[in-house]
Order: C-alpha cells, then sequence, then structure tokens
C-alpha cells in the first residue's frame, strides 16, 4: 500500500496530498492505493502510457469522480467534504475536452469567467487573449478551430480565475514547437510570479524534463516509480526521460513500487 508522507512539523502544506487512493470501476480497477504529495509553489509530473490511472486520478482531484477509499486533500482541504471551498481556487485543461461548439471564444470565456466569479471579467479575458495569442479567435465559433487554436483556447479558459492549482493534460498538444515553447515559458514565468501549483500529464518528456521539479511514474493504477527527472535519469542510467518512460512501459509486471525518491535500493 502506497500512501503520502506526512508533512514535518512546521513545513509549508502540500498543494496536493493523496492517501492511498483507490478508484474501481465494477471490476476494473483503475486506480490502486496510491499516494503522493506535491508541494506548494512546484510542477509536478503525472506520466504514464494509456490507462495507467493518469485520467482517472486527475478527475478525482477535480472533484469529477468520488474515490472507491482514499483522501485527497487539495489547497489543505478535504475534497470529499469541502471541495466548494476550493473549486474557486482550481482549474483544468486539456485539448481533448471541447467547449460548446457553437458559442464563440469569447463567449465561452465570458461564461466560464462567470462561473468562477471573475472580476473586471472583460479586462482579464483581453489580458489573455494577448498573452496567448487568441485575439482574432474572440469572434469565432469555437467549434470552428484548429486542434492547435482550440489547445490556447482551452489555456486561456484555464487561466480566467488565477488559479492556485492548475491541473493540466497535455498543454501543448497539437502546437507548433514555437508556440509549444512560448506557452511553456508563460506557464512557468506564471507559476513563479502567482505561486501557483501545477499537475502536469504529458507525454512530452522534454516538456517535462523542462518544466518538472518532481515525477510520479504510473502503471496499470500504480504509482511504480517517483523522483526529480535527475533522479530518474540516473537511477535508469538513461539520457532522456523518454527513455526511462520505455524501461518503465516495458518492464515485467509489475515494476517494483518506489515508496519515495529517498528509498534506500
Amino acid at each position: 500500500m502506497t500512501s503520502a508522507s506526512a508533512t514535518p512539523a512546521g513545513a509549508a502544506q502540500p498543494a496536493l496530498a493523496v492517501q492511498d487512493l483507490t478508484k474501481r470501476f465494477g471490476a476494473t480497477l483503475a486506480v490502486d492505493s496510491i499516494g503522493f504529495e506535491v508541494a506548494a509553489g512546484t510542477t509536478a509530473g503525472l506520466l504514464g502510457g494509456n490507462g495507467a490511472g493518469k485520467t482517472t486520478t486527475i478527475s478525482i482531484l477535480l472533484g469529477l469522480l468520488l474515490p472507491t477509499s482514499g483522501r485527497v486533500r487539495v489547497l489543505g482541504e478535504d475534497m470529499l467534504r469541502h471541495r466548494h471551498r476550493v473549486l474557486p481556487r482550481m482549474n483544468f485543461s486539456s485539448p481533448y475536452v471541447d467547449l460548446p461548439h457553437r458559442l464563440t471564444v469569447r463567449e465561452n470565456l465570458m461564461v466560464y469567467g462567470r462561473l468562477y466569479g471573475v472580476r473586471q471579467l472583460g479586462l482579464r479575458i483581453e489580458e489573455l487573449a494577448e498573452a496567448l495569442d487568441v485575439g482574432q479567435l474572440l469572434g469565432r465559433q469555437t467549434g470552428k478551430l484548429s486542434a492547435g487554436q482550440k489547445t490556447r483556447v482551452a489555456l486561456a479558459k484555464a487561466l480566467l480565475n488565477r488559479p492556485d492549482l492548475l491541473l493540466l493534460d497535455e498543454p501543448t498538444a497539437s502546437l507548433d514547437p514555437d508556440t509549444a515553447d512560448w506557452i511553456r515559458t508563460y506557464l512557468e514565468r506564471y507559476r513563479a510570479e502567482t505561486g501557483a501549483t501545477i499537475l502536469l500529464a504529458s507525454h512530452n518528456m522534454p516538456e517535462v524534463e523542462r518544466m518538472c521539479s518532481q515525477v510520479l511514474m504510473m502503471r496499470r493504477g500504480r504509482i511504480v516509480d517517483r523522483g526529480t527527472p535527475a533522479e530518474l535519469l540516473d537511477r535508469y542510467g538513461r539520457a532522456s526521460l523518454e527513455q526511462v518512460f520505455l524501461d518503465i512501459a516495458r518492464a515485467p509486471y509489475p515494476a517494483p513500487v518506489r515508496e519515495d525518491a529517498d528509498a534506500d535500493p
């Protein structure tokens, strides 16, 4: 059984604290007693192949799914008991979750901004439109955008309420290398300037190496390894995180579970 380590006395409270989290869908065990913490103001990567349990985990963190068992604390609040306290301080982006197609980009941002109670909403939309280069898209129907344009609009939606916790699923999918690079730079600057915490699910390993100070490797619903990118590269004797990913994905199952990055070999 894997559980999050206790926070030392006097230490800053983690932005995310997951303990013995399990989710079953009938006979399918999607998430198997995982535990982890993400320090406030950091970016953590949640990695794994298709079906590893990443999306289910993120859905539980967002309060969209109820866990079968376990505990989830988000920004200091018990997500099962007090999610109404924390949801206004969170947001989520995924290019695979569509915004209403018939609404224009501006209309979509207005709707979501009002749901989050964003003050001076028109000004905030203009700020994000300039920062994410979507100003020319504001009057277009969202369903008529290209995949890359939808990705940038989804990020604008996720940043409307200036979230303290930002959950990102493939935030640069469908973007050309130049656009993806400045999006990463924008997100890094946003985290540095606001103290926000980011949980990043991505299959782009150079992106994870660049942005994340902690990486959680999932396989078949379990966290099978964790550590900084440098620690994982050293542990597996590899030159890139993509090679580490392949080693874990192709290892005979079950892979050994590491309780934390400082565990004895």
